[in-house]
């Protein structure tokens, strides 16, 4: 039997997800139908106020796609651009969930290795050995996962078209540098720190987290006005409601807050 492609580790408060194919850890058919299927049970699930996503091993976060797989889903799905749509589509969802998602980037972090964590809302990278980059140049092609437009948001133009037109792999620093990611660690604690995170971030307010990622996820190209307009939104959904209510007890009383009871 074939194993699982991601493996499901449940936390208080939050998952871990790991890609189970080291120690390359490709992004394969199996895995991407099974991620689709996962993000929408965790979208559902209120329980679920996290999500780490890492890599099998202590080698590789991914090397992308199974390139040798296209021809095998494109006969599955139809066209490669059904294909390519079912990663953009997934990739979609986890930026969009109102659950923040945090991407441990260690070793090869490639194509979409790097375009998943992209659409996730945390980064942290290996402080040590990690290549993060966009490769598809060198195959005479370009990113197929939604990584050019993210990346040129994410780190601005000029540096999205330097790691894009020249095929560069950066460091974990290098990475942090340009805003890349969030926090650097040293390697033996990045996975470590990423469920630290994940705790921390499964303990706030629910709906407030929900709504400030809706407000905040594609600000880029929404007017001012229409932030604001989502701003409103978010503060309507927190009112009177039990954590807005034990956040000011808490103020209140000195204490620290204890949110999501239930």
């Amino acid at each position: 039997m074939a194993a699982d492609p991601i493996l499901i580790d449940h936390r208080d408060g939050f998952l871990v997800l790991t890609i189970n194919d080291a120690p390359y850890n490709r992004m394969s058919l199996a895995f991407m139908d099974a991620l689709e299927a996962l993000v929408a049970e965790i979208d559902d699930d209120d329980d679920v106020r996290a999500v780490v996503i890492t890599g099998d091993g202590d080698q590789n976060f991914s090397v992308g796609m199974n390139l040798k797989q296209l021809p095998e889903g494109v006969k599955a799905k139809g066209s490669v651009d059904a294909v390519f749509d079912q990663r953009l589509r997934v990739i979609a969802a986890i930026e969009n969930m109102g659950k923040p998602w945090i991407a441990t980037l260690f070793g090869y972090c490639l194509g979409g290795g790097l375009e998943l964590p992209l659409g996730c809302h945390f980064r942290l990278a290996a402080e040590e050995g990690a290549k993060i980059g966009l490769p598809e140049m060198d195959l005479g092609s370009v990113p197929a996962w939604g990584g050019s437009a993210r990346l040129v948001r994410c780190v601005g133009r000029d540096h999205a078209i330097d790691m894009i037109l020249r095929g560069k792999k950066i460091s974990g620093p290098e990475a942090l540098r340009i805003g890349l990611v969030n926090e650097v660690w040293p390697n033996a604690e990045l996975k470590e720190r990423a469920i630290a995170l994940a705790e921390e971030l499964a303990a706030q307010p629910r709906l407030a987290v929900r709504g400030v990622l809706r407000v905040l996820v594609g600000s880029e190209t929404k007017t001012l006005e229409e932030s604001l307009r989502d701003e409103r939104s978010a503060v309507h959904a927190t009112q009177n409601t039990p954590d807005q209510i034990e956040g000011m007890m808490a103020f209140l009383e000195k204490r620290k807050p204890i949110f999501n009871k239930t």
